[in-house]
């Protein structure tokens, strides 16, 4: 080529692609490099299926509790090719979304594996045969990231599976094992739990969705435990084998004592590594982790100049919602715009199992780790109208974690019916800088879901809420 990219970027997932968008709304030329279908992982494998797959899920439970609210149904039966085609309409709308994105935005698509051949230049192994090479002023890198496997338990497709292969298996299996309990390991659990599988979680944790808040972490272990759900924490696995028709997991619980567990299949969702290696990275001097995550400032910058990373090949928070982020603060800085760095503190988190699970900011522990001295105000959907209503109040509950001396929102966390909607109030809170006294002046509409937020404040400023 002999015209001279502004920036090339690698990857089309919700980094790359939401970076590609914002660079030609800049006026920027712009190329974005993509091995896969556009949108990569999130939209692909990741969270746009698996959500539909979670939709299909809850609207099971919901047909099967239906005489509860006077709709009597019956030989409720559940069709997974079905939810499988759905899941796969959406995925395709959507991807066919990020290509009318490209087009209206003028981004140049080059379908292919790239590379960083020297400064300034991403050598493409197009799909179709051949390489090209591009000049570039700026590179982003938005490579993704790909499930880790335990060494010595290898995905194989059939019985010890990724979250990718969950999202192709053509039956459901009577019993599952799921390896790791984050957002990954819980959303499944209950995806399968719901289409009629046998699931025993095992965390090597103490709990639950260990990043989450502590009380958060037990609501939704008795949650589980009233599903049938059987969860293992502090659990170690010591190792796998292969029987006939099933797996075998050999694991010490949290009290020292061996146990085998047996599955017609294993789901290892323990986290993910990043796709950095053998794309010329390391010759260009981008600096990397030993996991091989690239190293960044608060501007997304790598070590090599005129090289951004961003996404799930950074250590930063591995949520859709941060690599686009992270690819708008890119595209803005290396356009001479002077973007402020993220407030990691300040990142929303979901989690889709049922109940679902949501929070941003500090958690009490955290707080507390960080020197604040700290006030809560916590109300439960037991006490909420809209909850009764959707005959979900038997669990969760809303919690704010504030700084006592000032009364400022430090965290707000959530678990219960719809909480990864309501969420977004306490990421408003937070990035305004609101008061546990704004938040209970502010008035919520009723009968709502998202009026547990403002009881919640009542009692964090008066010690007690109004409807409990």
């Amino acid at each position: 080529m002999s015209d001279v990219y502004d920036v090339v970027i690698i990857g089309s997932g919700p980094g790359g692609y939401v970076a590609a968008v914002r660079a030609g709304q800049l006026g920027l030329k712009t190329a974005v490099v993509e091995a896969g279908p556009l949108g990569g992982t999130c939209l692909n494998i990741g969270c746009i299926p698996t959500k539909a797959l979670l939709h299909s899920a809850d609207l099971l439970d919901e047909i099967k509790e239906g005489k509860r609210f006077g709709v009597n149904a019956s030989d409720i039966s559940f069709d997974l090719p079905g939810a499988m085609k759905h899941k796969q309409t959406v995925v395709r709308q959507s991807s066919e979304g990020v290509a009318f994105l490209m087009k209206k935005n003028k981004v140049d698509l080059y379908e292919g594996w790239g590379k960083v051949a020297g400064r300034g230049q991403v050598q493409v192994a197009l799909t179709a045969g051949g390489s090209q090479t591009l000049q570039a002023k700026h590179i982003i890198i938005a490579t993704g990231a790909r499930p880790r496997a335990i060494p010595g338990i290898e995905f194989d497709g059939e019985r010890i599976l990724s979250s990718t292969d969950m999202l192709e298996v053509q039956e459901v299996p009577k019993s599952l094992l799921v390896v790791g309990a984050g957002a990954i390991g819980v959303e499944f659990a209950s995806m399968f739990r719901a289409f009629g599988s046998d699931v025993t979680l095992v965390e090597a944790l103490p709990r639950l969705v260990p990043l989450e808040d502590e009380e958060v972490s037990a609501e939704l272990a008795k949650a589980f435990q009233r599903r049938r759900i059987k969860a293992l924490t502090g659990a170690k696995l010591n190792g796998v084998t292969r029987g006939d028709g099933e797996v075998i997991a050999t694991v010490t619980d949290e009290n020292g004592k061996e146990q085998q567990i047996h599955a017609e299949r294993m789901l290892l969702g323990i986290g993910i590594a990043p796709r950095t290696r053998d794309i010329g990275l390391e010759e260009a001097g981008v600096q990397m982790d030993h996991r091989g995550f690239l190293q960044v400032d608060g501007h997304m910058r790598t070590t090599a100049d005129g090289i951004y990373a961003i996404g799930d090949c950074v250590p930063t928070p591995w949520l859709a919602h941060v690599a686009s982020a992270e690819g708008i603060l890119a595209v803005e800085h290396l356009a001479g715009l002077e973007p402020h760095p993220l407030n990691y503190d300040r990142v929303p988190a979901c989690t889709f199992c049922s109940p679902q699970i949501a929070s941003v900011g500090l958690s009490e522990a955290k707080a507390r780790e960080r020197g604040y001295e700290i006030k809560v105000g916590k109300f439960p959907f037991s006490a909420n109208g809209k909850a009764r209503v959707l005959g979900q109040a038997r669990a969760g509950f809303v919690k704010i974690v504030a700084n006592q001396q000032y009364d400022e929102i430090l965290g707000v966390h959530m678990i219960g019916p719809s909480v990864t909607e309501m969420i977004s109030e306490g990421g408003i809170a937070l990035s305004h800088e609101a008061t546990g006294a704004s938040i209970m002046h502010t008035i919520h509409a009723h009968p709502t879901l998202y009026e547990t937020l403002g009881e919640a404040a009542h009692a964090l400023v008066h010690g007690a809420a109004i409807h409990i």
